[in-house]
């Protein structure tokens, strides 16, 4: 159902933060990389959404030299001189100095944080701003049957990084599991509460009230970044049992529009 990872769509690889869990192996002194992925599902989105993206594009045609496409995630710290950017945005946690390019194509960035960032950089950055897991609803129109008739109360997803403290809480989901299961999870759920930024992306798309709690090991960048981006401002609750209480933050307001507008079709032969 789902392209593979990491794969190029045409000459366009598609960049997505997936590694590998690191294990140790008895008679070497350093971790490496060598077991399952991650797959942490917000992270698996940039992938998919792209890939049905793509597939609107009026004809395919080769690049004349290959492309890197970055869409989805606070990724923009894996972003090369010359690269595509659609939707992603900076991760708060990630040093200036990390970020290693000096050109970008910017077609859009997550929120407005972003192109403040981008712009003092002097990377010219469009004010389109959206997180590109917002199209989930029309890249799985069976979601948005599934919040017809919500058949639980209330999920918790936490931020991976904040998933070992939340394992005993009712309700958690791992957002590591099968991507088909987080996002169904959440459509059949009647209020998304946690630290997952991308649970609440999901959420707002759906329509599915959602509280954002702060993340134990996140910078509050990105979560800021995306509301102001889809019009709103930060709006958290300091726990579980407050955000259930709370309920939903006020819902998306926004318009997708300019975010698929901005989509690199010519990347894809358009």
């Amino acid at each position: 159902m789902f392209p593979r990872l990491g794969s190029r769509m045409s000459e366009v690889e598609v960049v997505n933060w997936n590694p590998r869990n690191q294990v140790v192996i008895p008679g070497i002194s350093r971790k490496l990389r060598i077991g399952r992925r991650i797959n942490n599902f917000g992270d698996l989105l940039g992938p998919v959404v792209v890939a049905w993206m793509s597939k609107q594009s009026a004809r395919r045609a080769r690049s004349k030299r290959d492309q890197r496409l970055l869409a989805v995630g606070s990724i923009m710290h894996m972003a090369r001189t010359g690269d595509c950017i659609w939707g992603t945005g900076v991760n708060g946690k990630i040093t200036p100095d990390e970020y290693r390019f000096d050109a970008l194509d910017v077609r859009a960035v997550r929120g407005p944080l972003s192109r403040e960032f981008l712009e003092m950089r002097g990377i010219h950055t469009p004010p389109t701003y959206g997180d590109p897991g917002l199209l989930i609803p029309s890249v799985f129109p069976d979601l948005v049957e599934l919040t017809k008739n919500p058949s639980r109360d209330v999920v918790v997803v936490p931020n991976l990084n904040d998933l070992p403290r939340w394992f005993d809480t009712p309700s958690v989901l791992d957002p590591t599991e099968d991507l088909q299961t987080c996002l169904r999870t959440i459509a059949s759920s009647r209020l998304v509460v946690g630290s997952s930024l991308h649970a609440v992306i999901v959420a707002d798309a759906l329509g599915v009230p959602a509280r954002l709690i702060p993340s134990g090991s996140e910078a509050e960048f990105k979560y800021a970044d995306y509301y102001l981006g889809t019009g709103r401002e930060l709006s958290t609750a300091p726990t579980v049992k407050a955000a259930i209480s709370m309920g939903g933050a006020p819902g998306l307001a926004w318009n997708d529009g300019p975010l698929r507008e901005a989509f690199p079709h010519d990347l894809f032969g358009k």
